[in-house]
């Protein structure tokens, strides 16, 4: 029994790791996606797109995965391709009345050409501490700093269907 349960243990151990441990190609900036509803304003002010995958980038080592940048879409069809697009962003209130943002993205993961997962990621934020001294571009990029680790975590694990944040 003692030699079970040793096998047992040994066999979870080596499954503890990272699914991933790769390079995973992101565009940068991520993009709108081209039906989403979102003002224009947001899209010409903010700088969600650049500020997600900063924050995507800097937490992906930490959970076993590196991230590699390019201006152009991802090449979905070799090694790992994570194809991003906000979906969302919705910015209520302002610095006096109290915010209220909120911002949400879907991705889809390829491995050379076949998908492995999708995942849909979303955060609310009210302002966080000093609050009124924030603006609605920082406020939104408070979202996507946090989606940023949302998907960091994910890409560890990543499980199909997944919905991250404040779903």
């Amino acid at each position: 029994m003692r030699h079970s349960m040793r096998a047992a243990v040994a066999a979870l151990l080596c499954c503890a790791t990272p699914v991933m441990a790769a390079e995973i190609h992101v565009q940068d900036p991520v993009p709108f996606n081209e039906s989403a509803m979102i003002a224009e304003n947001i899209k010409a002010e903010c700088r969600m797109g650049a500020q997600l995958a900063t924050a995507l980038g800097r937490n992906a080592p930490a959970h076993g995965n590196t991230i590699v940048f390019g201006s152009d879409p991802v090449n979905t069809g070799s090694g790992h391709a994570l194809k991003l697009e906000l979906v969302e962003a919705q910015s209520a209130g302002n610095a006096f009345t109290g915010h209220f943002k909120s911002a949400a993205v879907r991705g889809v993961l390829f491995e050379n050409g076949q998908q492995v997962a999708t995942v849909t990621a979303r955060r609310v934020s009210r302002g966080g501490a000093f609050a009124g001294f924030k603006g609605s571009c920082d406020v939104l990029e408070r979202t996507v700093n946090a989606i940023g680790n949302d998907l960091a975590i994910w890409l560890a694990k990543p499980v199909d269907g997944a919905r991250l944040g404040d779903l």
